[in-house]
């Protein structure tokens, strides 16, 4: 078994985040393809939000280090106030210089073959770099989603931050893998020199988190619970034409109406929410409910009439991590984004076809009527692409490429860096 250096601040107790299936399954699955992971992640405290409940889906025989870190919002915070330069790249920068030290002690005593960081939070793949270069070994930089983008982050020294961070990560990684088509598209034009060690690894679900899981039965008897499972941005996911078109439906077809319950499960962003309902008079049917445990949440995907997919067009290179759980959940979809996008196009290659943008209320109102009508037209994902989207057939895909790192004997002085 070759060993792994793992390097992901999203991992269990850690909870709120779907960014922490990808590390965690990846984990479970490597065994299996001949590779031993070793994880390198942060001390609890650097946790907003942590639950248990995932702890035993870590395999026996992986080693965790916890590193030490701080979240300096609020640990070194003063009056609500702190250094900005604190938080460049994120709020996690003081995971860096404890976690080098861990790593560069877990490398001399367990040998990796090969190091795997994943973004975000960006200080992984600060960690990542500098482990590469003392160590020598190759290194695999995952993009969860794209880093410096046009506007984003909105701050101009923090976008610089990620712009060195993405640079000198792309030129220095043996392999960078992205989610999504697009965004590795983007990469290989922004990066032409590297374009051919940018590949696409995309989120999936994992089967065993469903075993057992059946539907039990409606979550809300008599009337159509459509489900929102997951953080709710204001930007990203905004969901304020959704609402416009539940008045819309609330004017015109006052009867369909009141079948509606739109349910936002763990949405983080609750006040934005609430305040949407009352703006346009529809909080008979919005329900807003605080976050659960994971497999909980997973039952719930199965007993929900149709499951929601917001994901606006500013986001057109990124696929929500959802969307695979939702694909194995076999219930129907209602996909709110741009049909050019990468979510819209996944959707359709898929077998979905049951797509609105997440900025026109009209055209949501129509998708909402047309579910209404025929529950299942349009919204159902084929056998195909289910089996296609597991953890499992990632992980092999993972595998593949460490095998390659290793084997070619790529690192960053072999690249001329």
């Amino acid at each position: 078994m070759k060993p792994v250096l793992m390097i992901a601040y999203h991992f269990p107790p850690l909870t709120g985040s779907s960014g922490i299936q990808r590390t965690l399954r990846f984990v479970r699955h490597l065994p299996d393809f001949g590779w031993q992971p070793i994880v390198l992640t942060t001390h609890r405290r650097a946790y907003l939000q942590m639950s248990d409940d995932q702890m035993a889906d870590i395999p026996e025989g992986i080693e965790v280090i916890r590193s030490p870190a701080w979240d300096t919002s609020r640990h070194f915070s003063v009056a609500g106030r702190y250094p900005s330069f604190l938080a460049r790249p994120d709020r996690w920068l003081s995971w860096w210089p404890g976690a080098v030290l861990s790593g560069a002690a877990a490398i001399k005593r367990l040998r990796p073959e090969v190091i795997w960081s994943t973004y975000p939070i960006a200080t992984a793949h600060l960690i990542g770099s500098s482990l590469a270069r003392r160590s020598h070994l190759p290194w695999l930089a995952d993009f969860r989603d794209p880093m410096a983008q046009p506007g984003y982050p909105a701050d101009p020294a923090k976008w610089r931050s990620f712009d060195r961070i993405e640079r000198r990560t792309i030129r220095q990684a043996t392999f960078s893998t992205f989610t999504t088509p697009s965004a590795a598209a983007t990469y290989r034009q922004r990066y032409p020199r590297h374009a051919e060690r940018i590949s696409v690894l995309e989120n999936g679900y994992d089967e065993e988190a469903f075993a057992g899981g059946a539907p039990t039965g409606p979550l809300n008897p008599g009337r159509l619970t459509l489900l929102h499972s997951g953080i709710v941005y204001p930007q990203e996911r905004d969901p304020t034409r959704l609402f416009e078109a539940l008045a819309l439906i609330k004017e015109s077809q006052p009867e369909l109406f009141t079948r509606i319950v739109v349910r936002f499960r763990a949405s983080v962003h609750e006040a934005l929410l609430h305040e949407l309902a009352q703006r346009y008079r529809v909080t008979e049917v919005v329900e807003i409910l605080p976050a659960i445990g994971y497999r909980d949440a997973l039952q719930e995907m199965l007993c929900a009439d149709a499951l929601l997919i917001l994901q606006a067009a500013n986001c057109n290179e990124q696929i929500p991590a959802k969307l695979y759980e939702y694909l194995r959940a076999g219930r129907p979809m209602l996909v709110l984004t741009d049909a050019l996008g990468d979510t819209g196009q996944a959707a359709r290659a898929a077998g979905i076809s049951s797509i609105a943008a997440l900025d026109d209320a009209r055209a949501i109102a129509d998708l909402l009527r047309r579910f209404g009508e025929q529950p299942q037209h349009g919204t159902l994902a084929t056998a195909s692409a289910v089996a296609a989207a597991s953890r499992r057939e990632r992980t092999r895909q993972l595998a593949t490429l460490l095998d390659q790192a290793t084997s070619a004997g790529l690192c960053d002085a072999a690249l001329g860096l």
